[in-house]
């Protein structure tokens, strides 16, 4: 059997780096070794390398291919890795595109228009889906705290509209907090989102879609040990513990399978996703997708894979032969 070529790129260019690169490294320690010959890219700024047997190799993006000792390898498929810009907002799919590779994730106009946490309120919303009223702000625009508390009331969220890993965000409970918090949301982003606080319980659904089957991964329900699930708390152990499956009603778990699904249909999705969500009522509110989840030990995907009775290594075989067979 011929291996195939298949590169996993990480890091990019956000705050959601350090992430990316411990998730490109599970993805390398997990993919199938005897289908694939897997070689991780490292990407920042303009900054493409590779390290192959051992050796620092400079990525060439005129085929994105890499030359050692002479000896030129191709990809066959790309498993991106990378959270937030440039692997989760479209840039990198662009690229690939443009080169004719194959790539696991969402295509261009989905992964931009779910990383755009307002657009993508504002696409679903005529669907029925529920979600929290919300401003959208830029960077040269005068905010008005008194008009922001009028529409939304307290406390409410402070977000960066284009990122992940809640870089960011704030919770404030008051109106003088708001304007601080529009400038903290906009060291990560030229827009921001700010939205009501919804309370209730915290759920994600993972999604994946293939050729040959349909998977809506065990639901999963965040309980957090702090504020609200920041960074920190994501990515630190003991700060929140994610219970597999939710300890939801039964109602509640098919609907919240139903719409992800639908969601997922809706917003042209492929690959993996998983879509956050609060309970509040009985009803299902949206909060955000997320195209290129995390793959980390400590990440909830893997977790729900293993619950799902699934290996990380079919997953990621699934996903590769997909992307290929659909190029």
């Amino acid at each position: 059997m011929i291996k195939k070529n298949i590169a996993i790129v990480a890091g990019g260019d956000s705050g959601e780096y350090d992430v990316s690169i411990k998730s490109g490294q599970q993805l390398i320690n997990q993919i199938d070794k005897v289908a694939y010959n897997a070689i991780l890219i490292h990407i920042k700024g303009i900054e493409w390398s590779a390290n192959v047997n051992e050796t620092n190799v400079v990525v060439d993006k005129n085929d994105f291919s890499v030359t050692v000792n002479g000896n030129k390898t191709k990809f066959d498929c790309v498993l991106i890795g990378i959270h937030g810009t440039p692997g989760e907002d479209g840039k990198l799919q662009s690229y690939f595109e443009m080169m004719k590779i194959p790539y696991t994730s969402c295509g261009v106009l989905s992964s931009a228009l779910t990383f755009n946490k307002y657009a993508c309120k504002q696409y679903l919303i005529p669907s029925g889906i529920y979600t929290a009223k919300s401003m959208l702000f830029h960077k040269s625009d005068v905010i008005d705290a008194v008009e922001v508390v009028k529409n939304l009331g307290l406390p409410c969220f402070v977000k960066p509209n284009n990122g992940g890993s809640s870089c960011g965000v704030s919770k404030i409970s008051t109106e003088a907090e708001i304007v601080a918090a529009i400038k903290t949301a906009l060291e990560h982003d030229t827009e921001v989102i700010v939205e009501e606080y919804i309370k209730g319980t915290e759920i994600t659904c993972g999604v994946m879609k293939t050729q040959n089957r349909s998977i809506v991964f065990p639901i999963a329900e965040i309980v957090i040990k702090k504020e609200f699930f920041d960074y920190e708390a994501k990515y630190t152990s003991g700060l929140a513990d994610e219970i597999i499956p939710a300890r939801i009603a039964d109602a509640i778990k098919r609907d919240c399978e139903k719409t992800s699904a639908m969601i997922y249909d809706k917003l042209f999705c492929r690959g993996i996703v998983r879509i956050d969500y609060i309970i509040r009522d009985e009803k299902l509110y949206f909060l955000e997708v997320n195209t290129v989840p995390g793959m980390t030990e400590a990440s909830i995907v893997p977790r729900m894979i293993i619950a799902a009775q699934l290996t990380m290594t079919g997953v990621i075989s699934d996903l590769i032969e997909d992307a290929i067979a659909n190029a």
